[in-house]
């Protein structure tokens, strides 16, 4: 069995939703490929057919993979989230105790992550040093650049 992860409804949905599209088009779009593979003769000798079943065979391990995170998932309801502590999906607000940068991050699940957004994976570094802190707490957190002191100056949902 997978572990259970963690995902807002949001998150959720984006991935049912993928799933979905992998299954129905995804699906409809490489048997496609196949079968005009199929119809250019020899199959012994069809580099094209082979890289369409090969296409086929990564396609259906994606769906697989989808479906047992999806089969493990459960949704955090962010309204009950404890504020006094960093868990799964609380916004931290964090400062960089070297040179003072202030940041905002919410902790989601890796599939969720998007830097960008300011979500990170709660498997990154970062989340995974702030995890269970409170307000005033700091933490050391080694990333690629070195050791990074971090303050936690606020938490919320």
């Amino acid at each position: 069995m997978a572990e259970v992860t963690y995902y807002t409804e949001e998150g959720l949905t984006k991935l049912k939703e993928e799933l979905q599209y992998l299954k129905t088009e995804g699906r409809a779009n490489i048997a496609k490929a196949i079968a005009e593979a199929r119809d250019k003769g020899d199959l012994s000798e069809n580099a094209e057919y082979d890289a369409a079943k090969e296409a086929q065979g990564l396609h259906e391990a994606k769906i697989a993979k989808l479906e047992e995170v999806l089969a493990s998932a459960r949704i955090i309801d962010e309204s009950n989230l404890d504020t006094s502590k960093v868990l799964a999906l609380s916004f931290v607000k964090i400062k960089n105790k070297k040179n003072g940068a202030v940041m905002t991050y919410q902790l989601v699940s890796e599939t969720e992550a998007d830097l960008k957004a300011g979500k990170i994976s709660v498997k990154s570094p970062i989340a995974q040093g702030l995890l269970g802190l409170q307000v005033g707490d700091v933490a050391t957190v080694a990333v690629p650049a070195g050791e990074m002191e971090l303050e936690v100056l606020e938490i919320s949902r």
